[in-house]
């Protein structure tokens, strides 16, 4: 009896469960840590930087030395930007544009997928040929200046929308998630009386909310951060976006740092006998700031999607 209570007491496992680390292992666990930790730093003080800068007086930035933390806090640099009627306009648009573009570019993409993934659908594998060209042979920015200027969309606001609606990458991994849904399930809904459209919006895109969401976010973020849209096809201010006015304000403040720099170098004033209330640089990081907080207030809650999406359209079929 005795020798079999001291077996039990050999067998039973510590409190905390499983085994105990070794050495090597709590050394390697310290360089992850250390590592991830450092590189979290590397990433995130350009970020915390500007907004420092951008929370702080003017005069004093143009001191220099502000790393992560105000020297004297001001809202005069959110006043200037949230105040200017163009900023105002150009975020509105962005906003516009990310909404209607996404929403546009779910419905057009989501229903190519959705009939490409029938195998019933006569010359499916045609349409997909025709459909995977452009993917890999561009025509080239000429031809599409062109191209956007028959179809008269040059300095209108469907330049934006109308080129993104579909993305054949998208519809793939779409494609590929519906081929995942049982057959039978529709079949029994067919049976009911349903047709191809009502089991589409009653079945399929319920159980699809993850990889809409996954792919919702990327074209969000894609409208959100274009700019290049803007400095190609569009000319009219009222229609400028909020990263092509932050691309602008960019090269216009490099180009003010430059003609202070020559006037310092020649020994010119700069023509006022006091510190500038507002610099480019102080109006540069406060726009930074409000272009990008969307983005990283939203990204936080999507972003298992991300991996998710790009699991789901890495299965083999």
């Amino acid at each position: 009896m005795e020798q079999t209570l001291r077996t039990e007491s050999r067998t039973v496992k510590p409190a905390g469960g499983g085994r105990r680390m070794t050495g090597q292992e709590r050394v390697f666990n310290i360089f992850n840590m250390a590592l991830l930790i450092i590189t979290c730093v590397v990433f995130l003080y350009p970020y915390i930087n500007q907004f420092a800068i951008s929370i702080n007086a003017a005069s004093d930035t143009a001191l220099g030395g502000v790393t992560i933390f105000p020297r004297v806090l001001s809202k005069e640099n959110y006043e200037m930007v949230l105040g200017n009627d163009m900023f105002i306009n150009a975020f509105s648009i962005s906003v516009t544009r990310v909404l209607a573009g996404t929403l546009l570019s779910l419905c057009v993409t989501y229903s190519a997928a959705y009939a490409i993934s029938k195998r019933t659908l006569p010359g499916r594998n045609i349409f997909v040929t025709i459909l995977i060209i452009p993917m890999f042979i561009s025509g080239g920015l000429i031809p599409t200046f062109i191209l956007y200027r028959e179809l008269k969309i040059i300095n209108t606001f469907y330049v934006y929308i109308m080129p993104g609606m579909f993305a054949f990458y998208n519809m793939i991994i779409f494609r590929t998630f519906l081929r995942t849904i049982p057959e039978s399930l529709e079949e029994s809904f067919m049976l009911d009386g349903a047709n191809s459209v009502q089991i589409m919006f009653y079945i399929f895109i319920p159980l699809s909310a993850p990889v809409i969401a996954c792919i919702a976010l990327w074209v969000a973020v894609h409208h959100w951060n274009d700019w290049t849209s803007t400095l190609l096809f569009v000319q009219t201010r009222r229609l400028h976006t909020l990263q092509f006015m932050m691309y602008r304000l960019l090269k216009e403040s490099e180009v003010m740092m430059q003609i202070a720099a020559d006037r310092a170098r020649q020994g010119l004033a700069l023509g006022q006998d006091t510190a500038p209330t507002i610099t480019p640089e102080s109006i540069k990081a406060a726009t930074l700031m409000v272009s990008t907080l969307p983005i990283v207030v939203v990204y936080p809650f999507l972003q298992k999607y991300f991996v998710k999406g790009i699991m789901i359209g890495a299965i083999k079929e």
